[in-house]
């Protein structure tokens, strides 16, 4: 059930706001000892607010399509009176004084929250294989990561425990644990969603992103979410369109952009043949693709790095002495940062600045939009350090992060839909310039909708 389906049987008085909070409750008890989505379980906080839209929509208050529907957050989201651990020892018994900027949004719009979900350790990764609170597992296999760092909310969404959840993406961790889990992943522009009350990792690179079961679902948590919020000095004043996408919206003339560089190699011949399909899938309906060569991905992914390991470090620098409370990986990642000296660091947002106005010049004059894999493989198991990708082994932090981090350097909206070549699912990732998100969503809706 969809978004649009369960708020139509709502107010239909076909099913209850509180029978839906009921059901995802159920649901999260079920499968919780299997998945391990969740930290924190908002179980009295849910049940109050659903009986309160319950209320609400039986004296006729409407608070739209989100009323009454059950949501789970990232636990880097602050929520008054429930812990924010951000997955990791250090923090784990901090409990917020307030409401971050998008819980007061869905507060505004009448979702329900079911509760925290889990991640790596600080947001700093992509397994999810976390010391503290254990790993998150996949709906699809146990044995496999969700992906990260939103993992939990990704394997919540694809389970069918709540009906949308938000994560974060500083470097691929909305579209990573979507293409990994088999569910919706959206990105937007940097700026689009406010970030105030979110615990940030890379000051310039977080983004606030939506997990959710459809592109038209997604479409809604961001119309409720998007706009300029003054606590936040990167919250964009950009017109908020409506970004609700019509399924029949026609490809016909509309440039798709085919990198001939970067994005078509290192990947497994089975992401690459369900790449390929979609993209004959597009020009079947009218799209023209369009074969280009891409500024230097490669360089933009290590300018990301640079930046986020200094700004990683400088944020987690007063907790150091705390060695013991940190996963190794983090740790180490941490003590990396600390290495980036100043000149370095700026060099590299120098060198992003220019990255941004080439890809305005050459991409953006060129196509409307970039179709590319999200991921480079199938979900690698829980605990493998390293992954087959074609004929070579790779890192599988870098392998993972490799087709998306680029995008947060960047600050175009991705949004990444999922493919099934197989039983395990992978990504298809849909890149449109700054603050076209309703067009990438609707380009992504028209190429997954039969």
């Amino acid at each position: 059930m969809t978004i649009e389906q369960a708020a139509a049987r709502l107010r239909a008085r076909e099913v209850s706001a509180l029978e839906l909070a009921q059901e995802s409750l159920r649901r999260i008890r079920e499968e919780q000892l299997r998945l391990n989505a969740f930290i924190t379980v908002t179980e009295d906080l849910a049940l109050q607010r659903a009986r309160r839209a319950d209320e609400e929509l039986a004296r006729g208050i409407d608070r739209g399509p989100l009323h009454g529907i059950p949501y789970a957050l990232k636990d880097v989201f602050d929520m008054r009176g429930v812990r924010t651990t951000c997955g990791s020892k250090v923090f784990a018994e901090r409990v917020a004084d307030k409401d971050c900027a998008v819980v007061e949004k869905l507060d505004e719009a009448g979702a329900v929250p079911m509760g925290k979900t889990g991640l790596h350790e600080l947001a700093y990764g992509i397994t999810n294989d976390n010391p503290h609170f254990g790993p998150v597992r996949n709906p699809h296999d146990l044995e496999r990561i969700a992906g990260g760092s939103s993992g939990g909310s990704g394997a919540a969404v694809a389970a069918g425990l709540v009906f949308f959840s938000l994560g974060t993406d500083t470097g691929g961790s909305t579209r990573i644990p979507a293409a990994y889990c088999g569910c919706v992943g959206l990105k937007p522009t940097f700026g689009r969603i406010s970030r105030c009350g979110m615990a940030p990792l890379g000051f310039t690179l977080d983004h606030a992103g939506v997990l959710a079961r459809t592109t038209r679902d997604a479409a809604l948590v961001l119309n409720a979410l998007a706009g300029f919020d003054k606590r936040d000095d990167s919250s964009s004043r950009q017109p908020v369109p409506d970004y609700l996408p019509d399924s029949q919206v026609s490809l016909s003339g509309r440039r798709i952009g085919v990198p001939e560089n970067f994005f078509n190699s290192q990947l497994t011949s089975t992401v690459e043949r369900a790449w390929r399909d979609a993209l004959r899938r597009a020009e079947s309906m009218g799209a023209r693709l369009v074969p280009l060569q891409v500024p230097d991905p490669a360089e933009i992914n290590t300018v990301g790095r640079v930046i986020l390991l200094a700004e990683a470090s400088t944020l987690m620098q007063p907790y150091l002495e705390r060695r013991d409370d940190f996963g190794t990986d983090v740790l180490e990642l941490l003590y990396q940062g600390l290495l980036v000296s100043a000149t370095t660091y700026i060099d590299a947002q120098r060198l992003r600045r220019a990255y941004q106005q080439r890809w305005k010049s050459v991409v953006w004059e060129q196509v409307d939009f970039l179709a590319t894999p999200t991921v480079a493989m199938e979900a690698p198991r829980i605990g493998e350090d390293k992954v087959l990708v074609g004929d070579s082994e790779q890192d599988v932090r870098l392998a993972s992060t490799r087709l998306v981090r680029p995008f947060n350097v960047l600050g175009l909206p991705a949004v990444s839909v999922p493919m099934w070549p197989g039983k395990l699912p992978i990504g298809l990732q849909i890149i449109s310039k700054p603050f076209n998100e309703a067009e990438a969503l609707a380009v992504a809706t028209r190429l997954t909708t039969d």
